[in-house]
């Protein structure tokens, strides 16, 4: 009789599969972690508003700009909890195999958060006002930091949606640039204006544009790790921007709000429209007390 023999080498495919696709979205961890910082954004801003009651309406700047930090922060973080601001962008890579298989496409399909970005571009403009503020800043070196900021979120949102990695890491460049700006104006100019103000204030205004700038410096790394690279998962970039957020935005407002209210000599006074509508005319005085 004859024997048949099964052959061990697999047949070549006579149709190539498709591109396959790979979905990275957020589980129960992300999800429940957007709950938790919206709830304390949401606290947060009524702390805030409570404070700034405690004083005259004439010395509620600080207390006014933090609480509007918290309250954009709040319903950034409600869109994004309940599946609103977010969308997928797809990221293409070529797959090579053995044997002489041709090439294959992989389609990653990422969730990204633009309700993050809308968030920073009205939130961080607000919080380097606060910081400005605190170290007398001029008004022209306020606004240069204010446009950078600006720039620096436009940029790194374009960065996400970048169609190659061209396009996504030369936006993320631009935006790095952008933010050396920022500090360029805040940390060094910030410093030296600061240095007409007393001891207690310019320790404070260090200590705390220090605090910020490196919160600020972790989230490009962030960034690059998760909506660049895509290395990090949805759920880790989601707990380590909450955890950035709640440092940077209650954290400092908590921080400010108490060590400005206790030191009288820091407390900006706004006088005209600010407190008496039309008809005055306004005016801004920071680091001066109103004197009988």
């Amino acid at each position: 009789m004859m024997k048949s023999h099964s052959s061990s080498v697999a047949p070549v495919p006579t149709v190539l599969p498709g591109p396959s696709e790979v979905y990275q979205t957020a589980g129960g961890v992300g999800h429940r972690t957007l709950w938790v910082v919206c709830i304390i954004m949401g606290i947060s801003s009524l702390v805030f508003y409570g404070m700034a009651f405690r004083v005259p309406a004439q010395k509620r700047l600080f207390h006014i700009l933090t609480a509007f930090i918290t309250t954009f922060a709040f319903l950034s973080y409600f869109a994004m909890a309940t599946g609103d601001g977010i969308n997928f962008h797809a990221s293409k890579e070529t797959v090579s195999h053995k044997h002489g298989l041709p090439d294959t496409e992989e389609i990653t399909y990422r969730q990204v958060y633009w309700a993050r970005y809308v968030d920073w571009s009205v939130t961080t403009p607000l919080l380097l006002l606060d910081l400005c503020l605190l170290a007398g800043l001029s008004g022209a070196n306020i606004l240069v930091a204010i446009v950078a900021d600006v720039i620096m979120i436009l940029t790194g949102l374009f960065a996400a949606y970048g169609k190659n990695d061209g396009q996504k890491w030369g936006w993320y460049i631009w935006a790095c640039i952008a933010y050396l700006v920022i500090v360029y104006q805040v940390v060094y100019n910030g410093r030296g204006a600061a240095m007409n103000k007393d001891q207690k204030t310019k320790a404070f205004f260090a200590s705390l544009a220090g605090f910020t700038f490196l919160l600020w410096t972790i989230y490009p790394i962030i960034w690059g790790v998760a909506d660049g690279a895509r290395i990090a998962s949805v759920d880790a970039e989601i707990l380590a921007y909450a955890v950035l957020d709640v440092l940077a935005k209650p954290v400092f407002g908590t921080w400010l709000l108490i060590t400005h209210d206790s030191m009288a000599s820091t407390s900006p006074s706004l006088e005209g429209f600010w407190t008496n509508g039309f008809g005055n005319q306004g005016q801004i005085r920071v680091g001066d007390d109103d004197e009988a």
